[in-house]
């Protein structure tokens, strides 16, 4: 008897987390997070594929998502702030799951037809098709945007309640799904295009969003039954309170004037009804203000979300968070394309990678053990500290043997003689630059990035060092950015999570565009050492933010160890320290 009751409770105890809001919410995000990263590698090869197996769409696509995002950031989280948790979670996610799914089968048209389509209006109907498939796919963006500030910023928050310990391992399970879908998810998708075709490629990840929406769906209504706090919204419930308070003097007047002499009674009401005539004097001029006031309503949105930005105590803390998307240290195009001129085969970029995966995994398991010895904001801090001590190895590869680093060589040389031709660029004769094999693209059996042939090297300690550090950071560098999210989830109100998680979203992107416009600067590999000297400076400038921010919350006690129990404030003594902001 006491087995078979052991036994039913293991099983009550296995059912309750598998059925528990939390569980719910990492499996949905799982699910959201797999189709972005397999929609994010597939759409690049797409439009590679359609322009002849050029950059440009590509280029193209990437400038208009950033634009969207840095514009509309403030606006999409100003309206995540303005409506109920439920509905914003539902109508975003079936916006970016349409969008994904209309995009894809726009895409297989496109594939199917392109012949006819170049042909009719002289290739306009064609140019068509590409302006309807970046917008679309920019639409989904947005809407992803907005999906991810409401369950990764919002509703984890309300899930976790003020169990600050519970809200980090919260987040730092969200962040393990997201280094693990990032690698999983493109092998998965390139493995289907690289042995079928682009075609079913787009049918696969089409029929994927629309079984993942209809799945996700019901999670996002399962957890909203099982936490009833998502129900109640900060902004909206001040609202209401105020409401009920105009509603109670309301009444309180009614009581008066029922315990009022007839005079006075008509007094009030003659008065009541001179304002009705003023009232209604007015509404003409009201009514032609108020067009003016709507249309200019997303500008005010738009400068009151970055205002509000600003005057947050956590700023300098988003802002070195900012800073560090402005580096070329990572494995983007960018850095993978550098180092394959450096002699790195595919095969150990792919490994290279998967140890950049292990290590930010390693980061996030991390940040939470840091948590709890030393509080919150000093595991940003100790992040940082990490991060920086390994990105100089990134600086001694600028200088070691191997490196193609060269200051005599313009950057702009290669730039002008591809506008202008060969003895056009009107600068000084100087060092020959050294031939590289042009960048090509190869989508017929791979939707990797490969040059012609791999250039030969003299020695690999640069590119070994400059990898090492790379690698190495990512442990920093996902504990600092899980560190910087903590803190904007628990010192930002309810009421202006979405607006102030938009900015953050907005400066972001800002950052990671100029950091494309540098590399377009300059391109040439004789060049990239000093891409990667701005870059760890532009990293040093935001820890250094962020150095300014944990000395001004927590003064000369910075470096010294607290208990788990010793809360930390931004701005404030720790014995006043908040909890964490109510839910309910």
């Amino acid at each position: 008897m006491e087995s078979a009751g052991s036994t039913k409770r293991c099983c009550e105890s296995i059912r309750d987390v598998f059925t528990s809001a939390k569980f719910l919410i990492y499996l949905g995000h799982a699910l959201s997070t797999w189709g972005d990263r397999m929609w994010n590698f597939a759409v690049a090869v797409f439009l590679v594929e359609l322009y002849g197996n050029s950059l440009l769409l590509t280029a193209v696509y990437g400038l208009v998502v950033a634009g969207s995002v840095l514009l509309l950031g403030a606006i999409i989280g100003d309206w995540v702030d303005k409506n109920p948790r439920l509905k914003v979670a539902q109508t975003s996610l079936v916006v970016q799951n349409s969008a994904v799914i209309l995009c894809g089968i726009l895409l297989m048209l496109v594939f199917q037809f392109k012949e006819q389509l170049t042909e009719l209006y002289s290739g306009w109907l064609l140019t068509t098709c590409y302006i309807m498939v970046i917008s679309t796919a920019n639409i989904a963006n947005l809407a992803s945007t907005a999906t991810s500030i409401t369950i990764q910023r919002d509703w984890i928050v309300v899930v976790a309640g003020e169990d600050r310990n519970k809200l980090a391992d919260m987040n730092a399970t969200v962040r393990i799904i997201d280094q693990l879908t990032n690698i999983l998810a493109p092998m998965l998708v390139g493995q289907i295009m690289s042995f079928s075709s682009h075609l079913i490629g787009c049918g696969f990840i089409s029929g994927w969003n629309l079984f993942s929406m209809c799945l996700e769906y019901g999670l996002l209504w399962k957890v909203y039954q099982k936490t009833p706090a998502l129900a109640n919204k900060g902004g909206q419930k001040e609202k209401e309170t105020d409401q009920n308070q105009e509603m109670k003097q309301l009444n309180s007047q009614k009581d008066m004037e029922n315990g009022e002499a007839p005079a006075e009674a008509s007094q009030l009401m003659n008065e009541a009804s001179a304002a009705v005539v003023k009232t209604a004097a007015t509404n003409d001029d009201k009514k032609s203000a108020g067009c003016c006031h709507q249309m200019s309503e997303p500008v005010r949105t738009f400068r009151d979300g970055w205002v509000a930005y600003y005057n947050q105590d956590i700023f300098f803390a988003g802002m070195a968070l900012s800073f560090l998307y402005m580096t070329v240290l990572g494995f983007d195009c960018i850095t993978t394309g550098y180092a394959y001129t450096q002699g790195l085969s595919p095969s150990i970029l792919s490994l290279l990678m998967g140890a950049s995966a292990i290590a930010g995994i390693f980061g996030t398991v991390a940040f939470t053990w840091v948590r709890r010895k030393c509080g919150l904001i000093r595991t940003g801090f100790l992040s940082g500290v990490a991060q920086l001590s390994c990105l100089t190895l990134c600086v001694f590869s600028v200088f070691a043997p191997g490196s193609p680093f060269d200051l005599t060589v313009s950057p702009f040389k290669d730039i002008l003689r591809h506008l202008f031709g060969e003895g056009a660029d009107g600068l000084p004769e100087g060092p020959t630059i050294p031939s590289v094999a042009p960048l090509m693209v190869d989508v017929s059996n791979s939707s990797t990035l490969v040059f012609e042939q791999a250039p030969q090297v003299e020695s690999y300690l640069s590119v070994s060092l400059l990898f090492a550090g790379v690698i190495a950071a990512r442990v920093g560098l996902w504990s600092f950015d899980l560190s910087v999210t903590q803190l904007i989830q628990e010192n930002v109100i309810e009421s202006e999570r979405g607006v102030i998680n938009g900015v953050q979203n907005s400066m972001n992107y800002l950052l990671d565009l100029l950091h494309f416009i540098m590399v377009i600067l300059a391109p040439n590999q004789e060049a990239f050492g000093l891409l990667v000297i701005i870059s760890v400076s532009f990293v040093a400038m935001g820890h250094l933010m962020y150095l300014r921010f944990a000395y001004k919350s927590l003064g000369s006690r910075l470096l010294l160890c607290c208990s788990p129990e010793q809360k930390e404030v931004p701005g404030g003594n720790d014995s006043n320290a908040p909890s964490l902001p109510t839910t309910v």
